[in-house]
């Protein structure tokens, strides 16, 4: 036997989801062939030499997902599912918390820990490639190098394929005690921020074999001034790399845009020059018919992110007109947990309440996950399984699922984040039968839990008039006497 056919795995399973033609096909009873870091061969039946065989059984061979929206910080976002409004529960920084100076809220070697721990919970979760999402309400200004540097080796140590950059602003939102939210800026250290960022994106892009690239992430559109974004896309054009934006996601960020420069998000990206075709827009639930005109004549992509848009009682609408308009939509999850089974479930729901049954099938969302995601990146060889392609693979497993006659759709209505059994990223198997090599889940998921609670004991410095956790965070129930 030749040295590639020694390193030529096969999986088998009931379901094997393919590629053929532009689309994905299913495979009932197939395999799917790796050699090194790709794909050899998808199909009922190999007849080659293969040196290890993996019968996967009732399960799902899918490519992995594409997450352009990934969560890799402790989401802060939860904590105001049942607490609100916004601006009074810590989510803006007070007036007297700028007037003291912001301070970052996590030390080093915890903004390093919880990287690790987040790009652990998307392999968990058969997330494949990721695009980093942080919170900056609980950071100093923006993100740092440093802290990208970590988790660019951890990303390399754990085999996850990433794209990373720090993120950066030229400003910020602040409250006063009626909640009056308005934007404060510092343009020149943002413009420093998109400087470290640039100079990241150069010694980091391709590394790790290629599995780990530059992105540019600069912050929410309201906090961010015409030099900063039009610098931005000269230097992520030049380099081929995508920029992510938060844009059309709130009611405030509207009005706030609309203050500063009279007209709506994506529009006024458009009157700028930088909403170009690598321009990778989240969360679109606020866009109109004429910002989503301006996003397909760009040739940009939606990045729907429908979990935390349901959570916050909003959606996309909606995912079948915006499809309609030739506009690329990829998935991202963007909070806690980082499961895109669940997002494309929410994503299901969302669309049929929006344009009803008939609107959207359980494929076009499985589409989003991964062939979306892939166009996105300007990536043919992620988001399928076929020859040639790279070897990144989520098996989902089906043993405890009610299945229907098709996977796909078992997906949607059976199954969870939890019942991704095994994943493979280039060809390497970084997670076996829920298992990641180096990582103790259990004792991270204390460490975590530790570091929120530090977090959660810190809100009332940045949360207006200062008051106590206890009347930040409001109980669902009185709690009983010891």
């Amino acid at each position: 036997m030749d040295s590639a056919m020694q390193g030529r795995t096969l999986l088998s399973a009931q379901w094997v989801i393919g590629h053929h033609d532009g689309r994905h096909v299913v495979h009932e009873n197939g395999v799917a062939v790796i050699e090194g870091t790709e794909v050899l061969h998808v199909g009922a039946s190999f007849e080659g030499e293969v040196a290890r065989r993996i019968d996967y059984g009732a399960a799902v061979i899918s490519p992995g997902f594409i997450d352009l929206d990934a969560l890799s910080d402790l989401d802060t976002t939860i904590l105001g599912y049942d607490n609100g409004p916004a601006w009074k529960k810590g989510r803006v920084w007070p007036e007297s918390y700028i007037e003291r100076g912001p301070y970052e809220m996590y030390d080093p070697e915890e903004l390093a820990f919880q990287k690790r721990h987040a790009f652990a919970q998307l392999i968990r979760n058969g997330i494949t490639t990721a695009l980093p999402i942080a919170s900056l309400f609980y950071r100093e200004w923006g993100e740092t190098v440093a802290e990208f540097e970590a988790a660019a080796a951890a990303a390399e140590d754990l085999g996850l394929r990433v794209y990373l950059g720090p993120a950066y602003r030229t400003g910020g939102q602040v409250t006063d005690e009626a909640g009056n939210i308005r934007a404060v800026f510092d343009e020149a250290r943002g413009l420093e921020g998109l400087a470290a960022a640039a100079d990241f994106a150069r010694r980091i892009d391709g590394i790790a074999g290629g599995r780990i690239r530059a992105m540019f992430a600069p912050d929410r559109i309201e906090t961010c001034t015409k030099t900063l974004l039009q610098r931005t896309a000269g230097i992520a054009t030049d380099m081929g790399a995508p920029v992510r934006q938060h844009c059309s996601q709130s009611p405030i960020e509207l009005q706030l845009v609309r203050e500063q420069h009279d007209c709506a998000p994506i529009e006024w990206l458009q009157r700028i020059g930088a909403l170009r075709r690598n321009w990778l827009l989240p969360h679109g639930t606020q866009a109109t018919e004429a910002e989503f005109d301006l996003i397909a004549g760009a040739g940009a992509t939606l990045v729907h992110c429908p979990l935390v848009a349901a959570r916050h009682g909003g959606m996309l609408k909606s995912f079948p007109k915006v499809r309609a308009k030739g506009i690329n939509i990829g998935l991202g999850t963007d909070t806690h947990p980082a499961d895109m089974i669940l997002n494309m479930q929410v994503g299901m729901m969302t669309a049929r309440l929006a344009e009803g049954m008939e609107a959207i099938r359980s494929e076009d969302m499985f589409d989003a996950a991964t062939l979306g995601g892939a166009d996105a990146l300007n990536r043919p060889d992620l988001g399928r399984l076929a020859p040639g392609t790279k070897a990144d693979i989520a098996v989902i497993d089906l043993r405890h699922s009610l299945q229907t006659p098709d996977p796909v759709q078992t997906l949607m209505t059976a199954a969870s984040g939890r019942d991704v059994r095994d994943v493979w990223i280039d060809g390497r198997q970084v997670m076996a039968d829920g298992v990641i090599p180096g990582i103790d889940e259990t004792a991270d998921a204390a460490r975590a839990q530790a570091q929120f609670d530090g977090l959660i004991a810190k809100y009332s410095d940045r949360t207006t008039g200062h008051p106590p956790v206890s009347e930040i965070f409001t109980p669902s129930y009185e709690r009983a006497a010891p």
